[in-house]
């Protein structure tokens, strides 16, 4: 017997979602809302104008979605971005194993912030901006157990900021977490969820 996939997208035109994050894709498409993906070229560092991680992550998924936007007239564009703060102090995706390595290190035994923001845009018009936070708390790591986390986890580090993912290895590192599942993963799902269906976009 073969399953047919209901699609519980109704809006008329596909949804864009202005990023290749693998993550982000296959949250939407396990929701049946199957996006078409667009990479937002940004110059991300200069958009970081402030100093408060949800200015910061509000501003870069607001601009993401304003860029794709206006390649894509009438369809509704998802921007989403993430800053990962702890005392004060701002982490990006390592681009090496060091960086990597030096991250936890300065995580290790302290609780930090996830902060993820999403904005939806149509046609230059911003329909939502919605911004939460997650706080994760860290074990105090060995030097010889972040060089096995390391190894094992490969170049998949780089695709992360902090170097973990909490889906899978990265659970490892912590003894708390508090917040909300997908916006430790980097898009606060629900409230965009919610605005789909009070517009009538999905079923």
């Amino acid at each position: 017997m073969s399953i047919i996939k209901a699609s519980f997208w109704t809006y008329p035109k596909p949804l864009i979602l202005a990023s290749q994050s693998q993550t982000r894709r296959q949250m939407l498409e396990r929701l049946n809302l199957a996006p078409h993906c667009v990479a937002a070229d940004i110059d991300e560092r200069s958009v970081e104008t402030t100093a408060a991680p949800d200015e910061i992550s509000r501003a870069l998924a607001r601009h993401k979605a304003v860029h794709i936007a206006a390649q894509f007239p009438d369809h509704i564009v998802l921007g989403a971005d993430q800053t990962l703060s702890c005392e004060g102090v701002f982490y990006h995706k390592p681009k090496t194993t060091a960086e990597a390595r030096a991250q936890l290190l300065a995580l290790s035994g302290k609780t930090h912030a996830l902060t993820s923001s999403a904005a939806l845009v149509c046609n230059g018009h911003i329909l939502l901006e919605c911004t939460q936070i997650a706080q994760l708390t860290m074990r105090a790591l060995e030097t010889d157990f972040i060089d096995a986390y390391l190894e094992a986890m490969g170049e998949t580090i780089f695709s992360t900021v902090g170097g973990y993912q909490v889906e899978a290895l990265g659970a490892h590192l912590f003894t708390q977490i508090e917040g909300d599942h997908f916006t430790i993963l980097g898009c606060p799902l629900l409230p965009v969820l919610s605005f789909f269906r009070q517009a009538g976009y999905v079923r």
